[in-house]
C-alpha cells in the first residue's frame, strides 16, 4: 500500500493516521512497572513452579510449613530482578526523553519554529544545519549551494560512515500543491522508491534523494526535507530488531537436570504417600481416639494423596529458588572482572574490554571453533602505500634493505603529508624528471577516487576516504606531487607538481562487489576526455588491450612478487575518449540510469562496454598484522582451538596472511586448495583431500582405517584422529557448492579434519552458513570475531559473537557479545576469564546440588520414622534461611572468586583449557556423583544423630532424645559440613565467607526454633541443647564421617592422578617450551586492495562521500610461554 504525504499540510496528512515521530524503547511506566514486570517475570517456569508451591502451603491440609518459608526466597528473587529491569527501563527513558526532546525548525504558516522531535509530522517541512541530526526520513529538498550535501550515520556516539544524497532544487516556500507519493514503511536501507508531485511536474524519487533519521549533516550550511517516514516506521527503527537470545550449553543442560530432579521429587513424593497410605491403614487406625483425620480426609488413601503433596512443598528444597539468583550473581560478578581487566585495555584508544551479556561467561571456556574476520581483524586496516608497478618497472624497498638507510625526502612538495614513508627514492626521481607514465600514473591516483579533502588551515589537507585503502593511495599521489585540493560535484582539482589544474567529473562508474573496479571520466583543461580505472586484478587483466601482452607479462610477474609478500594490489588503467564516442555513451548511461527496472543490471552493461583496452600499472599496499596476532593464534591452537579464517579477500592475500600470522607453516603435511567451478570439481577436490589424509603415513601408523571402509557417520571422527598437521583453503565460489545440502557433510568433515581452514571471496551470508553448520553438525562451542558490518551475521549465528572496535565503525560491536580493540586480547577472553568462569561455575553447580540434596534428603529419611506424616526436620525458619543466608556466600565466594591455578599460568599452560572443551567438569556423570555425595551425607547426618540419641541422657540423667534437641543437632552439623566440605582450597577470602556463615548461625536468634526469641545467651531449648557434651561429640563425629571421605579421595587423587592444573599449580618453573618459529612461503598472488561494499560515484556528483572513524590500536605485547 502506497504512502501520500502533502506537503505542510497537516490536516490532510492527519486523516492517513500515519505514526507519531515519539520514540519508545522502554517497557514500562509507573502504573504498568509492577503488573506487567511480574508477568514476564513468572513466564519463567522456575517462578512459577515456585508460586505453584506457594498456593499448595496456603492450604492447611496440605503444607506442614508456614507460607513464610516460600514466599521470602520468592520475593527476594522478584525484588531483585525487578530492580534489574527497572535499571535498565530507566535509562531507556532516559534515551527516549533524550530524543524525543531535541530541537527541529519546522516550516509552520509561511515561518519557521521550534518544534521538539516528537511532535514533528508527516508532511511537515524542516530545516537541517550542519552537525545537526536527522529527526526523521525525509526527502532532501534544498540546500545551499556553496558546499556538496553531506550526511554521516550515526549510531550509538560514534561516526560509523558516510553516505552521499541528492538533493532536489525545489525551491522554497513550498506550497501545499506539493505530495510525494512513495513506497510503504519498511527495513531495506539501501532502496526507497517514490514520486514528487509538484505544480505539473513530476520527480522520480530514489535512495539517493532522502536523509535518514539519526544521521548528521556534514559539510553542508543548511538543508530543506519534507518528512515522509517518522517514529517507528522509519528505517532506523523499522532495523531495530531483536537480538536472537543465546544460551549456554550449561543453562541446557541445566534445564535437563531440573527436570530430572522434579520427577526425582515425584518419585520421593509418591514412595512416601505410599507408606503414609500404608502407615494409616495398618497403624493409624489405631490411635484415631487421639490422633483423629482431619475432617475433609475420610480414608488412609486420601490421606496418603494429601501427604504427597506435603512432601513435594517440604522436598522442593532440591532445585531451591536461590540457585537461580546466585547463578545470576556470579555470571554478573564475572563480566565485571572482564570490564575491569586492564590487561585488556586499550591505552592508546582508552578502550577497555567489555562484556555486553552477562549470560554466556562461562562458555567462554568451552569454545572449540573460532571464526574470524582478516582485514580489520587480523590486520590493523591502516593501509600504507608500499609498492607499485609503473609501465613494466616496479618501485618500492623496504626499510633495513641492503642501500636503504633513510626515507624519500618530500620537502620538495609543501603539502606533503609528513606521515607518509616511502622508501625508493627512484621514484620521486622519475617524478621530477617528467615521466609521462609516472605522472599519469599518480594522476589516476588523484582523480579517481570518492575521498574528500577538508583545509582547515592553509596547506593542512585532511582526507576523508571511503575505505583506508583509498585513502593509502591518495596520500602516496598527494606526496608524489599530485595533490588532491577540493572538489564540487562537477570538478576536481588537482596540484600537479605546484599548479593548480581543475578536471571537468563528467561521470563515476561506481565500485561494487559484482564489478570489483570503479572508473571516473573526466576532461582535462585541454578538452581532451579520458577515462581512468581501478580494480581487482583478476576483472581489470581480461579487459586488456591485446597490444599490451608483454607489459601485462610483466605487470603481473610484480604481482606475483607483492603477493608473496602479503601485500593488496590494485590495476591501475586508462583509455581516452573521443567526444563523439563519449556523447553517445553518456546518452546510454543517461537512459539505463532513468529505467524504472532492472536499472542496475543497464547500468553494469553500460559500463562494461566502455571500460576495455587499457592498462597503466598497479599499487601494493601494505595491510600489516595486528600486534600479537601469531603468537595468540598459536597459543590458542595449543589449547586445542581451532581458527577458521573467512574473508572477503582473494586466496592468494588470505594464505599469505595465513602464514605471517602461523596458522599455516612450512611443517604443514600439506595445504589443500579447493578452487573448482562446478559441484563434481568441489565434490573431487574434496575426496581427494580426505583420501590423503587416510592414506598419509600418520593415518597408517595409527591403523586407521580407509574412507571407503568407514560410514558417513564414523568419518569425522576417524579424520580428526588422523595425527598429520593439514590446511584448508576454498574460494567463495566453491564454498557455494559445499555449501549445498548434499554436500556439506563432506566439506564439514574435510574441514574438521583440518588444523586451519580459510574460505575466501566469502559473502556476509555465507560466513553465518559456515558458522551455523559447525554449530548443527559439531557439539562444539562456536565464537565469531570480526569488526565490520559484513561480519555481524556471522557474529549473531554463532554461539559467542565478538566485536573489535577498529576502522570499519562499530556496527559489530553492537551485535556482540563482548568487545575490545585487538585480536590479540582474544587469548586472555578465553585463556583466563573464559576458563575461569568455567571452572567456577561448575564448582558453584557440584556444591550447590550437593549441599541441596545433603539438606533435603535428611526429610525423606525421617518421613519412616515420623508415621510419613510430612513432618519436618528442621524447624521453618531454619529452611527458610538455609539457602539465603547459612550456606549461601561460601558456594558465592567459590563461584565468584576461585582459581585453580594463577593467570599466568593458564596463559603458560594453554593444555589447562581442555577440560571446558570436553565438558569434564560438569556433565550428567558429575551431577550424579554430587547427588550420590548429597544422599552419603544426609544419610549419615540423620542415622549417626538418631543412633546417638536412641541411648543418650543428659548431664541430669534425663532422656536427651526430643524431637527439637535433635533438630538442633542434625541443623548444626549440616551447616558445619556443607560450608568445609564444597572448598578445595582454602584462601583468605575463604576463610572470611566459611567463618562468617558460622558465626551468623550461631548469632542468629532463630536457628533451630520456630519462635523469636533472644540470642542464644538467654535460656532455650537449643542453648541447653548445644551445652550437653554429647551433642558436641555427635556433631564432631558426624561432620568427621562426612568430610573425611571427601579429603582422603582428593588427597589419593592428587598422589596417584594429579590434573594438569594440580601439576602446575606450584611456583613458576624456570622451564617453559616457546612457541616455535614458523617460517612463511614464496611468491603468492595478493588480494586487491579496495573496500568490500558499494561505492558512492554517482553521489559524489552532488556532493559527499563515506568516512569510517580511525581508531588506533595499543602496541602493548606480552611474551607468551606454551606447556
Amino acid at each position: 500500500e502506497e504512502r501520500r504525504a502533502r506537503a505542510n499540510d497537516r490536516e490532510y496528512n492527519e486523516k492517513f493516521q500515519y505514526a507519531s515521530n515519539c520514540i519508545k524503547t522502554s517497557k514500562y511506566n509507573i502504573l504498568t512497572f509492577l503488573p506487567v514486570n511480574l508477568f514476564e517475570q513468572f513466564q519463567e517456569v522456575a517462578n512459577t513452579y515456585f508460586l505453584f508451591l506457594l498456593i499448595l502451603q496456603l492450604i492447611p491440609q496440605v503444607s506442614s510449613l508456614s507460607w513464610f518459608t516460600t514466599i521470602v526466597p520468592l520475593v527476594l528473587v522478584l525484588a531483585i530482578t525487578a530492580v534489574k529491569d527497572a535499571t535498565d527501563d530507566y535509562f531507556r527513558h532516559k534515551s527516549d526523553n533524550q530524543v524525543n526532546n531535541r530541537q527541529s525548525q519546522v516550516l509552520i504558516n509561511g515561518s519557521l519554529q521550534q518544534e521538539q522531535w516528537m511532535n514533528v509530522c508527516v508532511g511537515d517541512i524542516i530545516k537541517l544545519e550542519n552537525n545537526q541530526f536527522v529527526a526523521v526520513r525525509e526527502v532532501a529538498l534544498q540546500g545551499n549551494k556553496s558546499l556538496p550535501l553531506f550526511l554521516a550515520d550515526r549510531n550509538e556516539s560514534f561516526l560509523v560512515s558516510y553516505s552521499c544524497r541528492r538533493r532536489l532544487e525545489w525551491r522554497l516556500p513550498v506550497s501545499r500543491s506539493g505530495e510525494v507519493v512513495c513506497e510503504p514503511p519498511n527495513n531495506k536501507l539501501d532502496r526507497f522508491s517514490g514520486t514528487l508531485y509538484w505544480k505539473e511536474s513530476k520527480f522520480p524519487l530514489s535512495n539517493q534523494n532522502t536523509l535518514l533519521r539519526g544521521c548528521v549533516l556534514r559539510n553542508t550550511e543548511w538543508c530543506f526535507g519534507l518528512v515522509v517516514f517518522a517514529g517507528p516506521d522509519t528505517k532506523l527503527m523499522q532495523n531495530s530488531g531483536r537480538t536472537k537470545f543465546k544460551r549456554t550449553s550449561i543453562d541446557r543442560l541445566m534445564n535437563t537436570l531440573v527436570l530430572w530432579i522434579f520427577g526425582f521429587l515425584v518419585c520421593m513424593g509418591v514412595i512416601l504417600a505410599i507408606g503414609n497410605a500404608i502407615w494409616e491403614h495398618e497403624v493409624g487406625t489405631r490411635f484415631q481416639a487421639y490422633l483423629p483425620w482431619d475432617e475433609a480426609v475420610d480414608s488412609a488413601f486420601f490421606s496418603g494423596f494429601l501427604s504427597f503433596w506435603s512432601y513435594i512443598i517440604i522436598l522442593n528444597t532440591v532445585v531451591p529458588i536461590s540457585l537461580y539468583v546466585s547463578v545470576e550473581v556470579i555470571r554478573l560478578g564475572h563480566s565485571y572482572f572482564i570490564n575491569w581487566d586492564k590487561k585488556m585495555f586499550c591505552v592508546k584508544r582508552r578502550t577497555p574490554a567489555e562484556a555486553r551479556t552477562t549470560t554466556l561467561n562461562e562458555e567462554l571456556g568451552q569454545v572449540e571453533y573460532v571464526f574470524s574476520d582478516k582485514t580489520g581483524t587480523l590486520t590493523q586496516n591502516i593501509m600504507v602505500f608500499n609498492k607499485c608497478s609503473i609501465s613494466g618497472r616496479s618501485y618500492g624497498r623496504q626499510k633495513g634493505e641492503r642501500g636503504v638507510r633513510k626515507p624519500v625526502d618530500f620537502s620538495f612538495n609543501p603539502l606533503a603529508d609528513k606521515k607518509f614513508l616511502f622508501w625508493d627514492p627512484t621514484l620521486l626521481e622519475a617524478v621530477k624528471m617528467g615521466d609521462p607514465h609516472t605522472h599519469e600514473f599518480f594522476r589516476l591516483l588523484s582523480l579517481c577516487h570518492t575521498v574528500m579533502s577538508e583545509e582547515k588551515n592553509e596547506g593542512e589537507l585532511y582526507y576523508k576516504a571511503q575505505s583506508p585503502d583509498e585513502g593509502a593511495l591518495v596520500t602516496a599521489a598527494r606526496n608524489f606531487g599530485f595533490v588532491f585540493r577540493s572538489r564540487t560535484p562537477k570538478t576536481i582539482t588537482v596540484y600537479e607538481m605546484g599548479i593548480a589544474v581543475t578536471y571537468q567529473l563528467l561521470a563515476i562508474l561506481d565500485f561494487n562487489n559484482i564489478r570489483k573496479r570503479m572508473s571516473v571520466i573526466v576532461r582535462n583543461p585541454e578538452g581532451r576526455i579520458r577515462l581512468y580505472c581501478k580494480g581487482a586484478d583478476t576483472i581489470l587483466l581480461d579487459r586488456l588491450h591485446p597490444s599490451t601482452q608483454e607489459l601485462l607479462s610483466t605487470t603481473t610477474d610484480h604481482l606475483n612478487e607483492y603477493a608473496g609478500e602479503g601485500l593488496r594490489t590494485l590495476v591501475l588503467a586508462y583509455k581516452d575518449l573521443d567526444e563523439e564516442y563519449y556523447g553517445e555513451w553518456a546518452q546510454r548511461r543517461l537512459q539505463a540510469s532513468l529505467a524504472q527496472d532492472s536499472r542496475e543490471d543497464r547500468l553494469a552493461s553500460v559500463y562494461e562496454e566502455v571500460e576495455s583496452d587499457m592498462l597503466l600499472g598497479a599499487t601494493a599496499i601494505e595491510d600489516k598484522l595486528q600486534q600479537g596476532v601469531p603468537e595468540t593464534i598459536a597459543l590458542l591452537t595449543l589449547a586445542n582451538i581451532k581458527i577458521w579464517v573467512l574473508t572477503g579477500d582473494k586466496q592468494e592475500t588470505a594464505v599469505n596472511i595465513g602464514y605471517s600470522c602461523k596458522m599455516l607453516t612450512d611443517d604443514m603435511t600439506e595445504v589443500f586448495v579447493v578452487t573448482g567451478h562446478t559441484v563434481l570439481e568441489v565434490r573431487e577436490e574434496l575426496r581427494k583431500a580426505r583420501e590423503k589424509m587416510m592414506d598419509s603415513p600418520y593415518a597408517v601408523g595409527n591403523g586407521l582405517p580407509c574412507p571407503e571402509k568407514c560410514s558417513s557417520a564414523k568419518l569425522t571422527s576417524v579424520l580428526e584422529a588422523v595425527a598429520g598437521e593439514y590446511a584448508l583453503v576454498i574460494n567463495g565460489h566453491s564454498l557455494a557448492h559445499a555449501l549445498e545440502a548434499d554436500m556439506e557433510l563432506e566439506f564439514l568433515e574435510t574441514a574438521c579434519a583440518c588444523k586451519a581452514v580459510i574460505c575466501c571471496r566469502v559473502t556476509p551470508l555465507q560466513k553465518a552458513q559456515v558458522v551455523e553448520l559447525v554449530k548443527k553438525h559439531k557439539k562444539a562451542v562456536t565464537l565469531a570475531i570480526g569488526d565490520g558490518a559484513n561480519d555481524v551475521s556471522m557474529i549473531k549465528t554463532a554461539h559467542i559473537g565478538v566485536g573489535i572496535s577498529g576502522q570499519e565503525g562499530i556496527q559489530a560491536v553492537l551485535a556482540s557479545d563482548y568487545s575490545f580493540s585487538q585480536f590479540k586480547f582474544l587469548q586472555r577472553l578465553l585463556l583466563v576469564h573464559g576458563r575461569w568462569s568455567y571452572l567456577r561455575m561448575c564448582k558453584f553447580l557440584c556444591y550447590f546440588f550437593y549441599k541441596n540434596f545433603a539438606f533435603t534428603m535428611v526429610h525423606f529419611w525421617f518421613g519412616f520414622f515420623c508415621g510419613f506424616s510430612a513432618q519436618t526436620v528442621y524447624d521453618q525458619y531454619f529452611i527458610t534461611l538455609y539457602n539465603i543466608v547459612y550456606t549461601s556466600l561460601p558456594v558465592l565466594a567459590m563461584g565468584v572468586f576461585d582459581q585453580d591455578v594463577p593467570e599466568q599460568r593458564s596463559m603458560e599452560y594453554p593444555k589447562l583449557y581442555e577440560p571446558g572443551q570436553l565438558n569434564l567438569l560438569f556433565n550428567k556423570r558429575e551431577f550424579f556423583i554430587c547427588i550420590a555425595q548429597g544422599i552419603y551425607t544426609s544419610v549419615l547426618m540423620f542415622f549417626i544423630p538418631y543412633g546417638v540419641f536412641a541411648e543418650a541422657t543428659r548431664d541430669d540423667g534425663t532422656q536427651l532424645a526430643d524431637y527439637q534437641s535433635f533438630a538442633v543437632t542434625v541443623a548444626t552439623s549440616l551447616v558445619i559440613v556443607v560450608n568445609w566440605a564444597g572448598h578445595g582450597s582454602w584462601t583468605a577470602i575463604n576463610h572470611f565467607f566459611i567463618w562468617g556463615s558460622l558465626a551468623v548461625y550461631f548469632a542468629s536468634p532463630l536457628p533451630c526454633t520456630g519462635r523469636p526469641r533472644l540470642p542464644l545467651a538467654s535460656p532455650g531449648n537449643a542453648q541447653n541443647t548445644l551445652a550437653q557434651p554429647t551433642v558436641w561429640l555427635t556433631i564432631t563425629l558426624t561432620t568427621v564421617v562426612c568430610i573425611m571421605p571427601v579429603v582422603a579421595f582428593r588427597f589419593l587423587k592428587l598422589s596417584l592422578k594429579p590434573d594438569l592444573s594440580d601439576t602446575v599449580s606450584g611456583p613458576l618453573s624456570a622451564q617453559h617450551r616457546c612457541l616455535r618459529r614458523v617460517g612463511r612461503t614464496g611468491s603468492r598472488r595478493s588480494g586487491y586492495a579496495f573496500s568490500h561494499q558499494e561505492g558512492f560515484g554517482e553521489l559524489i556528483m552532488s556532493g559527499k562521500n563515506m568516512r569510517l572513524s580511525s581508531l588506533a590500536l595499543a602496541v602493548q605485547k606480552k611474551r607468551f610461554l606454551s606447556f
